[in-house]
């Protein structure tokens, strides 16, 4: 069975904040989403350690730190005007479009 992509509150390029495991507190930039999991990658936030085998004469092996996929519900957007991790809510503007807007503040969000 396929699972059917969910609509996520954070797209890639968003700052966000962790706010609970081991990571919380924590503040990076979503590098991947992953609706069809609900969940998404964010910089320097649940590293992994993988070991690699070199594949061909010069790729070298090794230990390397990477980025794990975190469930996209245990983040949230940084406002930028408020400086602080806010909920989100999605608003019609005049012309049609749909934005995303700081529930504080009302600052719109980049799409």
């Amino acid at each position: 069975m396929v699972n059917k992509p969910r609509k996520l509150h954070v797209k890639k390029g968003d700052t966000v904040e962790i706010i609970s495991g081991k990571d919380k507190g924590k503040r990076g930039v979503v590098l991947r989403a992953l609706p069809s999991e609900g969940k998404i990658v964010v910089e320097g936030v649940n590293m992994l350690t993988k070991h690699q085998k070199p594949r061909g004469a010069n790729q070298q092996g090794g230990i390397i730190h990477q980025e794990g996929a975190i469930y996209a519900s245990k983040a949230m957007l940084v406002c930028k005007r408020c400086n602080k991790a806010r909920r989100v809510a999605r608003k019609v503007m005049e012309d049609g479009t749909k934005v995303r807007v700081c529930k504080k503040c009302g600052e719109t969000f980049a799409n």
